[in-house]
């Protein structure tokens, strides 16, 4: 067996050297391989490369049919195949990539070592309340819930989710909007005592108490009329006191009343601008909405029951007040003695009523928030003007799709209206049956305006005279001229 024989000096030329007894001349180094070698093994490697690819590439048909794709669920997204017909799966976050068999990185993802990591590294909250390492895994996941439910997950903020955010997607939060109404109206909903200074004893005699809601920012409070006056007839002075719902107490004056229509406004001085309420438009409301109603019932302040609207326009005398003009709402929600004067609410928080009045379980009423706003025009600067009541006579109704299909159901010749207001009744020798007008009739315009709703004739009768009347009657259009009578 040879051995190598190691130089003893790398100055001296190899082959000079001495190999001791025993050992002889090592063998020469395998010759490294020449340019022309070096050349055709690469050429060779490509040509291998170029055969592993071959029968892919022979697959690839000449026109993409892609209704033939697969329909894969990607949590990484979707990349083009080697084809450019069909979309694959991209790689996820920790996946390899860079190689020739590696599927691309996903949305926010990028290559780094060989593997997908995300470009982001900060956490991230989502809309279904959870808390994710960064963008990349909050994409993942929306994906995911997107083939799922439809719904994605989008970023809410930087950083973790507070904590109990993840309750916003149970069904106590997302269908609880009776909360949400309750949480928007309750810190402008007051409550009201009337008291009486006794002359002799010379204490605080409670008289009545019932709820409010503040209409303004200064402190203008709409109850009813009974809620703040009494029938009492011991002397003394009476005093009134509001309540908020952060317990701060004022005393009220009484500014505007009409025992008549059940309404009054009464004012506090608070010392920082209050909640207020928006009225809403009870002309629009429909049989079967949700109502919230809200007071203080037996004193106990916030209570809150929830009914729908059984009846939007209820004569007042089938209740049995004879010289009632108005109609009432009727609601299922529950009122009872303490709520009257607070707000009937929709959804949208806005005050379509005031609780006033209980008739049975189930059967309570509210004055409609059209009649609120007239009352409230109808005061506005009083002492400034010389302020006076006016009336035609009429009972009325606004016209909407619901009562059009009810008259119909009853007068297959009721004519096709879309808007109006519609005489239920005339009042016996008053200004509007002297005018002409009739029970049936459609008011469709005063003054040249057209009428949407009853409001804006009541406004006209309040402004205005003498009003000219387009009345359609049948399938005649005819022209009436009412002066208004004023009411001392």
């Amino acid at each position: 067996m040879w051995l190598r024989c190691r130089p003893r000096s790398l100055r001296r030329r190899p082959e000079t050297l001495r190999c001791p007894p025993g050992w002889g001349p090592a063998l020469p180094p395998a010759p490294g391989p020449s340019a022309m070698q070096a050349r055709a093994l690469l050429l060779a490697a490509l040509a291998a490369l170029a055969l592993a690819r071959e029968p892919l590439a022979a697959s690839c048909p000449t026109r993409c049919d892609v209704s033939r794709c697969p329909s894969p669920r990607c949590p990484g997204g979707y990349v083009p195949d080697l084809c450019n017909c069909c979309l694959v799966c991209a790689a996820v976050e920790g996946e390899p990539c860079g190689r020739p068999v590696d599927s691309p990185c996903g949305e926010s993802l990028e290559c780094a070592r060989g593997v997908c990591r995300c470009r982001w590294a900060h956490a991230v909250c989502g809309t279904d309340g959870h808390t994710y390492a960064n963008v990349c895994a909050l994409q993942a996941a929306s994906r995911r819930a997107l083939q799922l439910s439809g719904t994605p997950v989008r970023q809410l903020q930087k950083g973790a989710c507070p904590s109990g955010l993840h309750q916003l997607t149970s069904p106590r939060y997302k269908f609880n909007f009776i909360a949400d109404v309750v949480e928007k109206i309750a810190p402008a909903v007051v409550h009201i005592e009337l008291f009486l200074r006794h002359p002799l004893f010379g204490r605080n005699v409670p008289l009545s108490s019932g709820s409010g809601f503040i209409m303004s920012e200064a402190g203008l409070i709409v109850t009813n009329a009974h809620v703040v006056s009494s029938s009492n007839t011991v002397s003394g002075r009476e005093q009134l006191k509001v309540q908020l719902q952060n317990g701060d107490t004022y005393e009220a004056t009484i500014k505007d009343i009409d025992k008549k229509s059940d309404i009054a406004t009464i004012k506090i001085h608070p010392k920082k601008k209050l909640p207020a309420l928006q009225l809403g438009h009870s002309a629009d409301l429909r049989p079967g909405e949700f109502v919230v109603a809200i007071g203080s019932p037996f004193a106990l302040q916030n209570t809150v029951t929830t009914g729908i609207v059984s009846t939007a326009q209820r004569d007042g005398r089938e209740l049995g007040l004879r010289d009632s003009d108005m109609d009432y709402i009727q609601t299922d929600a529950i009122i009872n003695y303490g709520n009257s004067g607070g707000p009937l609410v929709n959804l949208d928080g806005e005050v379509i009523g005031i609780n006033t009045l209980k008739v049975a379980a189930g059967i309570s009423f509210a004055i409609p928030s059209d009649r609120i706003t007239r009352f409230l025009s109808e005061f506005q600067d009083k002492p400034g003007r010389d302020w006076k009541k006016r009336f035609i006579g009429i009972r009325m109704r606004t016209i909407t799709p619901s009562l059009v299909e009810e008259l119909k159901a009853s007068n297959p010749d009721f004519p096709a209206v879309s808007s109006g207001i519609y005489v239920q009744e005339v009042v016996p020798n008053s200004p509007s049956q002297r005018g002409g007008i009739q029970d049936g009739d459609i008011i469709v315009k005063v003054n040249g305006r057209p009428l949407a709703d009853s409001s804006e004739l009541q406004e006209a009768v309040l402004t205005e005279s003498p009003l000219l009347l387009e009345v359609r009657r049948g399938n005649d259009d005819l022209l009436f001229s009412i002066a208004p009578e004023v009411v001392l």
